[in-house]
């Protein structure tokens, strides 16, 4: 099978297409025939090794896992012994968390892990980027905080794929909607259910003291030291970019603050837990409350053009990772 692999940290250019052995399901585990998978702002970070305390986890000179990626969406290829939820055939989607190889052709992952049907309104492609994006963004405002309606909620990179999904949940959820991104999303924002748009280039959302009950900076720009003069005096600051000035703002605020500093690795959390969120998701997807945007699109033999977007830090949406099969190529010859 194709798949990406990383020998090494670095840029891009670490990155390339090999021939692998295609895994074989073992007990309890699905064989699924990936279609489409997801590139983020944190596959750039992983790729590159930082921040460096991550390494303690993906590896310390190099990744533990040489093939990248965890988002995935695709069909049940093969089932293991005692596989009970699934079977050959069935459109899944999900996430292998620690465990990588989702930019590949086939991965093999435990049943009972991150894995759920793909609702019918959903492409693979539409699937693919939804662990990377609104399951996190589920598991930043309905676990972290609890909202509720009318209270003032501002994300910041509302343009991206955490933020167009965090502008989504938090209406939804009947919050009053802030987004901050460039002028040229305002219009784009607006239809997502935003109520207000910020053009960070024009205004500086740190100065309206005491405004917002929860500021959501999807892309750790807007430090929580500077961002606490927006929020109100029990306000709540959330990030899913760690640093260790936010791990120590968590701490700290955690045990004597009124404004609280958040962070929570959503792909380190239980398997149960995460599947919980993963089928809530999937409902709010069906009843029509979240939906996926997708920006650009990129084979697998594009991998390293696709980190070089991704970190321009300019997307909309989601950068989806196409994953193109023999067969599926012979059947649109025909």
């Amino acid at each position: 099978m194709k798949a990406v692999i990383a020998n090494a940290y670095g840029g891009p250019e670490v990155l390339s297409v090999g021939e692998m052995a295609r895994p074989e399901p073992r007990a309890n585990e699905v064989l699924i025939k990936i279609y489409a998978s997801a590139v983020t702002q944190a596959d750039v970070m992983m790729r590159a090794g930082t921040p460096w305390f991550g390494r303690l986890i993906l590896g310390l000179g190099k990744p533990k896992a040489v093939v990248p990626g965890t988002a995935f969406a695709g069909k049940v290829e093969a089932v293991g012994v005692g596989v009970r939820r699934f079977a050959i055939g069935d459109d899944v989607f999900g996430e292998t968390s620690v465990g990588f190889h989702a930019h590949a052709q086939y991965v093999a992952v435990p049943e009972d892990g991150v894995v759920e049907t793909i609702p019918l309104t959903m492409s693979y492609d539409q699937a693919a980027p939804v662990t990377d994006g609104a399951l996190t963004v589920h598991n930043f405002l309905t676990r972290l905080v609890t909202i509720k309606p009318g209270q003032r909620v501002l994300v910041n990179g509302a343009a991206g794929g955490l933020g167009t999904s965090a502008v989504q949940l938090a209406k939804h959820l009947g919050a009053e909607v802030t987004a901050v991104a460039s002028n040229r999303n305002g219009d784009f924002l607006r239809q997502l259910g935003a109520d207000h748009v910020i053009d960070y280039e024009r205004e500086d959302f740190t100065k309206q003291v005491g405004r917002y009950d929860i500021i959501f900076d999807t892309v750790g720009k807007v430090k929580f030291g500077k961002a606490k003069r927006a929020l109100k005096q029990d306000g709540v600051y959330l990030s899913p970019v760690l640093g260790l000035g936010l791990l120590f703002q968590a701490f700290w605020t955690g045990k004597f603050g009124r404004k609280t500093a958040k962070f929570s690795a959503t792909g380190l959390l239980a398997h149960g837990e995460l599947r919980k969120r993963l089928a809530e998701v999937k409902l709010l997807v069906e009843d029509g409350a979240l939906k996926t945007i997708i920006d650009r699109r990129y084979g697998l033999d594009e991998i390293a053009q696709a980190h070089r977007y991704v970190e321009t830090g300019h997307k909309r949406g989601n950068v989806v990772l196409e994953v193109a099969h023999e067969d599926v190529a012979m059947l649109a010859a025909q």
